[in-house]
């Protein structure tokens, strides 16, 4: 309901800064709606957390704002805003990096601030806005250049350090260029015709063939050829066209952010310029040719009526994680992480023969996809299937992945085979992959108490109950180690905190009655018993010790 709320407030503030830089009102309103209604749209408002898609186009979009009214009459007072809310913007999510260049193109149309023979006319007669030469107008964004570069260095050490940025040894130049220019002509056509939407397309090499890159290669060329041809007399398609354009190299293929070779997501602000183009255009039309007023306003109603329909179905597949990849499979290709996503969501569901299924596919499309040859060794080890398990984990040739919960179900597996100190080993790496996750820590105490290791896995499973202080079956698991090297005090400590965090644990009561007895606390130890089988009435091993202490106690000789 937020990402809703910031999409609508995001409708009304494009619908405003149109308004007031060209006062055309109907063509405002009608990129405005195109721009709430297309389903191309529905990633960064459904998926929560693109928040910071919708928030960053916020603050962008205020700064524009600010920076119209700057234009007005320029000063430092009213430059400050602009700087402010660009900064805010780029700190949700760095996509308006170019938002400098995006200024520029407003300087020329609408707002006609370039002093030229060859600068646009303005929408509004006489223009509010004071002409500048290019070159001051230039200037004046060069504090705004530096926060984008500051911004663009920033989330790429960022992304590189998190190992999102591929390197250029796994992906050339040669072919990121191709799908680049692919990818601005898919997103046109998406833009177009927005069926087959889906949260993730697969980067394939053998998808970057000659003949797509020279097809998408001339049609750009030729749009952009007829954009600037026509710039001088219609200034809206060559600034539509450089626009969208212009705010998708970020996220265009360049640096290679990710797996994906294009997303829905990226175009939340770079398809506003082919709305203004085609909607300028209709005007032009309806100027031209008034007979066709009625026509062009019937096709603008139909469009936004087809728009609204096909975003209301685009919903439909959010609904849930299965309903989404089971889609983005059915209109994707050879769609690895769908697989995988689904096999995931099938899984947590209860499904592992399905989940399985899926889970294969994955591994089968890319053969060293780590996360899939996790979740596979995983399901595969819990059906006690431990050497098919461990041939999943050790045949992707990928042993050093950098995915630690691939380390933690080998590892896992090499346990449940005896082979402790392989599985030690396992979890180390797994740690130093992801040292805050206090699952690892626990599975790695377990293993070091059954290779016969209890002082280092008592210091494993207080680790992972310092980064987790609720963590029962660590909390538990302690408890009993602790009672199996003689330390009752500190044994019955742990089952008292954990009854704490969790009164209707069964086996914290018998656990903790069984130390008590040990202790001569029979009473005690009495009551933990009966309340142990009051939680779990068939708890046989409670009921046993329950009759054994009392039998005791009935021999006892009394006060």
């Amino acid at each position: 309901m937020t990402n809703v709320f910031f999409h609508v407030a995001n409708t009304a503030l494009l619908f405003l800064l149109l308004q007031i830089m060209t006062t055309a009102l109907w063509p405002s309103a009608l990129v405005a709606a195109l721009f709430a209604l297309h389903p191309l749209h529905v990633e960064s408002v459904a998926w929560v957390a693109e928040r910071k898609d919708v928030l960053s186009t916020f603050f962008g979009l205020l700064a524009i704002l600010a920076y119209v009214r700057y234009a007005e009459r320029p000063d430092v007072r009213r430059y400050l805003p602009v700087l402010l809310l660009f900064a805010l913007s780029l700190l949700a999510k760095p996509m308006l990096v170019t938002l400098p260049f995006l200024l520029l193109l407003l300087d020329y149309w609408p707002l006609a601030r370039i002093e030229s023979v060859l600068a646009a006319k303005s929408t509004t007669y006489p223009p509010p806005y004071p002409r500048r030469p290019f070159v001051t107008l230039l200037l004046e964004k060069i504090p705004l250049i530096t926060l984008s570069g500051a911004s663009s260095v920033t989330t790429i050490f960022a992304q590189s350090r998190g190992g999102s940025v591929f390197p250029f040894d796994h992906y050339s130049l040669g072919p990121r260029v191709c799908n680049a220019v692919i990818s601005y002509l898919g997103y046109l056509g998406k833009t177009i015709w927005p069926t087959g939407l889906a949260p993730f397309y697969p980067l394939s090499l053998q998808d970057l063939s000659w003949w797509k890159t020279m097809t998408a290669v001339l049609v750009v060329t030729a749009i952009s050829l007829a954009a600037f041809k026509a710039a001088r007399s219609y200034p809206y398609l060559a600034v539509g066209w450089l626009w969208y354009l212009g705010a998708l190299v970020p996220v265009i293929g360049l640096v290679q952010v990710g797996a994906q070779s294009m997303a829905d997501r990226y175009t939340y602000i770079p398809i506003v310029g082919i709305f203004v183009t085609a909607t300028w255009g209709l005007v032009e039309v309806s100027h031209r040719w008034p007979w066709a007023r009625m026509f062009v306003a019937g096709s603008a109603c139909l469009v936004l009526g087809m728009l609204a329909i096909l975003t209301r179905i685009q919903l439909g597949y959010w609904h849930d994680t299965v309903a989404l990849f089971q889609h983005t499979a059915k209109v994707t290709k050879d769609n690895w992480l769908a697989h995988n996503n689904l096999g995931v969501a099938l899984k947590a569901a209860g499904e592992d023969a399905d989940a399985q299924l899926h889970f294969e596919e994955a591994v089968r499309i890319k053969p060293n996809y780590a996360r899939a040859r996790a979740n596979l060794g995983d399901i595969l080890r819990r059906k006690g299937k431990l050497e098919e398990a461990l041939a999943i984990f050790d045949g992707g040739g990928q042993k050093d992945t950098y995915f630690p919960e691939f380390h933690n179900n080998r590892a896992i597996t090499l346990s449940s085979m005896g082979r402790y100190q392989e599985a030690i080993k396992e979890y180390h790496q797994a740690m130093r992959l992801d040292p805050s996750n206090p699952v690892i820590y626990f599975n790695l105490a377990n293993a070091l108490s059954k290779a016969g290791n209890g002082e280092e896995a008592v210091r494993e499973y207080r680790t992972a109950l310092r980064l987790k202080p609720d963590y029962v079956q660590a909390r538990n698991n302690l408890g009993a180690l602790l009672g199996a090297q003689g330390k009752a005090d500190e044994a019955i400590a742990e089952y008292r905190e954990l009854l704490r965090i969790q009164p209707d644990s069964a086996e914290a009561h018998y656990n903790l009655g069984i130390e008590l007895n040990g202790q001569g606390k029979s009473d005690e130890a009495v009551d933990h018993f009966r309340q142990a089988l009051k939680i779990r009435p068939g708890y046989t091993e409670a009921r046993v010790w329950l009759e054994r202490v009392l039998a005791k106690m009935s021999r006892s000789p009394g006060p």
